[in-house]
């Protein structure tokens, strides 16, 4: 791999650190960064999710230190992600991308449109939202459903946490995002134990990314910590139409 090659594979982690932290995402620019530097698919997804998780982590660190936790709902959350994360990464080669990408824009566009035409979504929490039953729901949607897409597709996961908390529970979108980095720490740790059994990770670039995604990810934290759920809103809404854009090139593409 050439001098050139790597500089732009640490520029990409950087960014996609700062990316995830505030909304996710962020694989929006590492994996495709990853394949165009000779990777396969595989190794792409395995090496991104080594790098990933530094970052999602420092960055649940930082809003864990800054912000109050439901840990009701994240903690058996986070702990389930792990394992139906890595049960959709075992699960990677039996289900063709092409299956999911086109739901999966529907689905964002859905989301793009939601946020666009509610334009106070997310900017106050609404405790009234939170009831057992919603409870249960968000750490079924959380801990399983999006855990497991993470894991055999991945674009997009600390988007839908996003939403999905924010939905479903009443938070604000800062606080929305904070329970987002502790699943989705979940979910790449899941994913990585089963890429990195199977001897697909690029460990040493890997880790290398991994420095660039925690620096990424410190700065998109402390800058969402600060400038709000009105800022992060605005993120997000630039993250979901990129993240359309970009799957809807690689299914027509060919």
């Amino acid at each position: 791999m050439r001098a050139e090659q790597i500089v732009l594979l640490l520029a990409a982690a950087l960014a996609a650190g700062w990316v995830d932290a505030v909304v996710g995402g962020g694989g929006l620019l590492q994996l495709p960064a990853l394949l165009l530097a000779g990777l396969s698919p595989v190794e792409a997804m395995a090496t991104n999710k080594t790098a990933s998780i530094f970052g999602t982590a420092s960055a649940a660190v930082t809003f864990a230190m800054k912000t109050k936790l439901d840990r009701a709902v994240v903690v058996p959350a986070g702990i389930t992600a792990v394992g139906f994360a890595g049960a959709g990464a075992a699960s990677a080669a039996l289900l063709a991308a092409e299956v999911l990408k086109p739901l999966v824009m529907v689905v964002l566009l859905a989301v793009a449109a939601f946020v666009t035409l509610r334009p106070a979504f997310g900017l106050a929490p609404d405790p009234r939202l939170r009831t057992r039953a919603r409870v249960a729901a968000a750490i079924a949607a959380s801990g399983v459903f999006i855990a497991f897409y993470d894991g055999i597709l991945g674009p997009g996961t600390g988007t839908f946490l996003l939403i999905a908390f924010t939905s479903i529970l009443g938070l604000d979108f800062v606080h929305a995002s904070a329970s987002a980095k502790i699943i989705n720490t979940g979910t790449n740790l899941g994913a990585l134990l089963v890429f990195g059994t199977r001897g697909q990770v690029v460990w040493a670039l890997g880790l290398a990314m991994a420095a660039c995604n925690v620096a990424g990810a410190q700065l998109g934290a402390r800058m969402a910590l600060r400038r709000g759920a009105g800022f992060v809103r605005a993120v997000l809404l630039c993250v979901v139409s990129a993240l359309v854009l970009r799957l809807g090139y690689d299914q027509f593409s060919g």
